[in-house]
């Protein structure tokens, strides 16, 4: 009977082994590092910010996940309706390093997330004021398979628990149909636009205690019609 059970065990573990390595290497989940913005004629507002948390002006979340909110002394969101949300204050540079404006994005982890399909998704919504220009609301879907399955998942693998090299990738993923973000202009010359975004990142550094250590967001922001060149256009 115990020969029988140890068969049994070993068959799961060898047949879950196959099935997360098929997941990792399925060439189907790969996603296009394309930005759908690319071949757009309209300007675009390029905005810069670090992803880690200790670059922020304010990150905090439910207090024991990964990433240790910042300030120390911060709120942590350990309420049951927004325990899976994080919230980030940033500060937000142009394409020419200049500031720009000041950010605030909030990330809920989403009921869809399908990891067989290639989809780790975040609900998340911006808030950007632009002293310049006005200010913008930004809804999307990110995707971060791309994310753990080159980086976090090798952070884990690695001997020192971290993972070093050079990574760019796209994370928005909707809920447009082209895969971009939806955005609406909220006040100042940017009042009543109704326009589109893509969100990547670039990455240099994660470490698996701290999670992001040197890691760049970009906001690319479609504005339609404009024809006046700005420091945040590329």
């Amino acid at each position: 009977m115990t020969k029988y059970l140890v068969s049994f065990v070993v068959g799961v573990l060898i047949g879950l082994a196959v099935l997360l390595l098929a997941i990792y290497y399925n060439p189907l989940t790969a996603k296009n590092k394309l930005s759908p913005l690319s071949v757009t004629s309209n300007n675009i507002i390029s905005l810069n910010y670090s992803a880690a948390a200790e670059d922020a002006v304010v990150y905090t979340n439910d207090g024991e996940s990964q990433i240790d909110p910042h300030p120390v002394k911060v709120l942590q969101l350990w309420e049951p309706p927004i325990r899976l949300t994080s919230a980030m204050v940033t500060l937000l540079s142009d394409s020419r390093g200049q500031p720009a404006g000041i950010g605030i994005k909030f990330s809920s982890q989403s009921e869809r997330t399908s990891i067989l399909d290639g989809e780790a998704l975040m609900d998340t919504a911006w808030h950007i004021y632009l002293p310049a220009r006005g200010s913008l609301f930004v809804e999307q879907t990110e995707n971060y398979w791309g994310f753990l399955r080159e980086i976090v998942i090798p952070a884990h693998w690695s001997s020192g628990d971290n993972w070093r090299g050079k990574w760019r990738g796209n994370i928005t993923s909707g809920p447009g149909a082209l895969g971009t973000a939806f955005v609406a202009g909220g006040s100042g010359e940017l009042a009543g636009i109704d326009t589109q975004a893509v969100e990547a990142l670039s990455a240099q550094a994660y470490s698996v205690e701290q999670g992001p250590v040197a890691i760049l967001g970009e906001l690319s922001i479609e504005i339609p019609g404009e024809e006046v060149d700005y420091a945040g256009t590329e």
